[in-house]
């Protein structure tokens, strides 16, 4: 019995086990800080062989970490302030709810009040350009450490805050997947605080340096640097006023906070999502008005489907999913199966890729390099669904079959 158990332990890992949990960690760190080498070349080819790598000296800068610290503590300040409401989280498996701020969007609006006074102020925001690689250097070394640090804290979390996930007892597996579903210091829930916080607000501030680097470069921003501004700042914008909408997700409900997430959130996010911007800086585009369609009718499934998710799990008698067709389960939970998720499994995750193509066609065809985040995020997100796909067939059973056939595709309705 005890060996069947282990066997299924070792089945169930995700991101290729402990192989995985190995490599990622190394090869994830050295693809940011070689894209951002890359978009800053003349050529921008990712296929470039040797790769272009940096002198030394490009990677330190002692102005990146001071800035680094400055942001987060400013981000932690304002997470603290007793602003906005404060909102109960999913069941935990004792049965209590933690209570989060919801904060995020008013932490937005007084970030970018600061951020434009600085500006007036004569602040060379520009100079973000330039510290860019010394800054996603310190932000993976800054993720390995948080990542340490909530590893070894973990073993004196009691057992019901571990996450089912990270909790096998292999050091590097549980390192990478995170031992402690919510560690928290004090009212200050860590895992809450990055996913929405200092990368995603940061991000911001990254796309508004690199408008402004274009300024000094040609006295005026671009209409594709404005567009792909405009358009991930209205995404980070809608992701926090939204912010609710988190606490049902399976970063908070399923995964530990491990280094997956802490990279994830610290140094992969603002690094990697503001690609298109540092590029834009170095290789100027003409523009056409695809991306506005794409971004118009991308934004619109995001939102509606994902507004709908979580007001049914919420509550399924507000009037504006009362009347959605449902399949019951064993769970006493019930499965939508009309609406947006009548359309595909994950409607969210189809409006999510047409954004995400829409950020990418200011930067025209010619370069591969502005599309790495269509790429990674279809790849992400196919094998997200999949591990949607396992998680619900061991919770719902035969009822997820009976969805399944109600709903045969997955993201792309009539494609997969």
């Amino acid at each position: 019995m005890k060996l069947n158990k282990q066997k299924s332990s070792k089945a169930e890992r995700e991101f290729g086990g402990t192989l995985g949990a190995t490599c990622i960690p190394v090869f994830l760190p050295l693809t940011v800080l070689y894209l951002l080498c890359v978009c800053r070349s003349p050529a921008a080819s990712v296929l470039q062989w040797p790769p272009v790598l940096p002198p030394t000296a490009q990677l330190w800068d002692p102005l990146a970490p001071i800035l680094l610290l400055a942001w987060i503590a400013f981000q932690s300040f304002l997470y603290l302030l007793p602003l906005g409401k404060v909102s109960d989280g999913m069941v935990l498996k004792n049965g209590s709810r933690l209570k989060y701020r919801i904060n995020g969007f008013q932490a937005l609006c007084i970030s970018g009040v600061l951020v434009t006074l600085s500006l007036w102020l004569g602040m060379p925001l520009g100079y973000l350009f330039e510290l860019l690689l010394p800054m996603a250097v310190c932000a993976i070394g800054g993720s390995f450490l948080l990542s340490l640090y909530l590893y070894i804290r973990s073993f004196w979390a009691p057992h019901h805050a571990l996450a089912q996930g990270g909790n096998t007892g292999n050091p590097l597996y549980d390192f990478f997947m995170g031992r402690e579903l919510n560690p928290r210091i004090g009212s200050f829930d860590l895992k809450y605080f990055c996913e929405l916080r200092p990368g995603l607000i940061g991000w911001v501030v990254i796309n508004l340096g690199m408008l402004m680097k274009e300024v000094e470069l040609r006295d005026s921003a671009s209409l594709a640097m404005i567009l792909v501004n405009s358009f991930q700042l209205l995404y980070v914008a809608d992701a926090l006023w939204n912010e609710e909408a988190v606490l049902t997700t399976m970063d908070i409900v399923h995964d530990g906070f491990g280094f997956m997430l802490a990279f994830g959130d610290l140094a992969w996010v603002p690094f990697t999502y503001s690609l298109q911007a540092a590029f834009l800086v170095v290789h100027p585009q003409s523009l056409g008005p695809c991306a506005l369609v794409f971004v118009s009718a991308g934004y619109y499934v995001f939102r509606k489907s994902n507004s709908q998710k979580n007001q049914f799990r919420r509550d399924p008698t507000h009037p504006s999913v009362a009347n959605l067709e449902t399949i019951a389960t064993a769970t006493g939970k019930r499965l939508l199966v009309s609406g947006w998720w009548g359309l595909v499994r994950h409607p969210n995750y189809l409006g999510d890729l047409l954004m995400a193509l829409a950020w990418s066609l200011p930067c025209g065809f010619h370069h591969l390099l502005p599309y790495f985040y269509v790429v990674y995020f279809t790849v992400l997100l196919i094998h997200r669904e999949a591990r949607d796909e396992r998680h619900c067939r061991a919770k719902y059973g035969v009822a997820w079959d009976t969805y399944c056939r109600h709903v045969p595709y997955r993201i792309l309705p009539y494609i997969y």
